[in-house]
């Protein structure tokens, strides 16, 4: 199975959860010529009012100038992007591999588009993403 794993900087804002804030948002990047791989917008539960936009990746000083002036920030939280030819049972490999070391993730988001697998993993802290990214690799060459 052909993987890759690499730690990635989710780029993110809070926004008035109504019609618009998406477009709003990507209108600037995509005038930028951001070629986003990662879009994920949320509603906060118990928070109607409140929402949040993530993307990766930001680069290039248009996309990063045009991001910066949305109001959106490079994410503290560490992150890895799972990409690869899509497999039965590649979610629980990832999982199990985790569970077994111990490590705990913040959020996931992961889908398959044709034959291919892709997923974005939050970690706590910086050691915990840097553990899984070996450990996904391993289990996923299996």
């Amino acid at each position: 199975m052909s993987i890759s794993v690499k730690p990635i900087t989710i780029w993110r804002r809070e926004v008035t959860d109504q019609p618009g804030e998406l477009a709003a948002t990507l209108r600037p990047l995509a005038a930028a010529g951001a070629d986003l791989q990662v879009v994920m917008g949320y509603r906060y539960p118990g928070s109607p009012a409140r929402a949040a936009i993530e993307l990766y990746p930001v680069s290039g000083k248009k996309s990063v100038a045009a991001a910066q002036a949305l109001g959106l920030t490079a994410s503290p939280m560490p992150a890895l992007l799972v990409q690869g030819d899509n497999k039965a049972g590649t979610g629980h490999a990832t999982a199990q591999a985790m569970a077994a070391a111990g490590i705990n993730i913040d959020f996931l988001v992961a889908q398959v588009v044709g034959r291919k697998y892709s997923a974005v993993i939050g970690f706590a802290n910086p050691a915990d993403a840097k553990a899984a990214a070996g450990l996904i690799k391993k289990a996923l060459r299996k």
